[in-house]
């Protein structure tokens, strides 16, 4: 893949193998993908403590949201990333203006935290690892043998306990999210909660993906399906590398689907 089009959340990932050099920045989104997310959040608390008055800040917040799109159109650049945010950030800002609460700008994040924290437990559960399979699943998209698949990955003992502690620790992520932010919107802290949610989130994220990287890029490198994929292409997957592409503009979406309080 060109160094024009990098990969993104768990497409890069599932190229951690691939002896690239990773980069937490170009994972999340690149500088303009950082502001993107971030800036919405930022700009809904700002203006709600500058003004107090929520119908102001939700329109500013609406017509900021819709002007990050329009300028990514404008430059004939990807937009689908910037479109899921802009729905996220639509549901969040109806949600506050038919409630006329501030707070509840932020209830669609406990939402999409609370179903991601209990989806990851159950695949714990399960012995099937979410964030492995998400990330095995990018990397082969398998049409058929599933059974096969899945004992692949499964059965690499030190691979699958990469992927035990990193869908692990996501669940802990989304957890202490839960966990802080929850109190402050029972007792309606609308700036503290809105500065938690800037603070909790994407730093957050970036954190929990370079740790993600550590983890399971070394187990992966010496899964004998991938060195024995590398021994016989010169070191070039190109069913995994195409995988990864086709899956990317999906998997690069993650971040803004889990930070859609930003």
């Amino acid at each position: 893949m060109s160094d024009t089009k990098k990969r993104q959340g768990l497409a890069a990932l599932a190229a951690a193998g691939n002896g690239e050099d990773f980069s937490v920045i170009d994972a999340i989104g690149g500088v303009r993908g950082i502001v993107e997310s971030m800036l919405p959040g930022f700009v809904f608390v700002v203006m709600f403590v500058i003004t107090s008055d929520l119908k102001v800040t939700i329109i500013v917040s609406a017509v900021l949201a819709v002007l990050l799109v329009l300028v990514r159109l404008v430059q004939r650049q990807t937009v689908l990333g910037a479109l899921a945010g802009l729905i996220s950030i639509a549901i969040c800002l109806i949600w506050a203006w038919n409630t006329h609460e501030a707070r509840n700008y932020y209830m669609y994040g406990f939402i999409t935290n609370a179903v991601y924290l209990v989806v990851l437990a159950i695949t714990l559960a399960i012995r099937v690892p979410g964030v492995g399979f998400l990330v095995e699943f990018i990397r082969s998209l398998p049409t058929e043998h599933w059974r096969a698949w899945l004992a692949d990955w499964r059965g690499d003992g030190k691979l699958m306990r990469a992927y035990d502690i990193v869908t692990a620790m996501w669940i802990g992520v989304f957890a202490l999210r839960l966990v802080v932010q929850v109190p402050l919107y029972l007792t309606n802290h609308v700036t503290w909660l809105g500065t938690t949610r800037l603070l909790m989130g994407l730093p957050f994220w970036a954190l929990a993906i370079w740790v993600s990287y550590l983890l399971i890029a070394d187990p992966m490198r010496h899964h004998p399906k991938f060195k024995s994929e590398h021994d016989h292409d010169g070191g070039e997957d190109g069913n995994g590398s195409e995988s990864v592409a086709d899956a990317e503009s999906i998997a690069a979406d993650m971040p803004k689907a889990a930070e859609v309080e930003e």
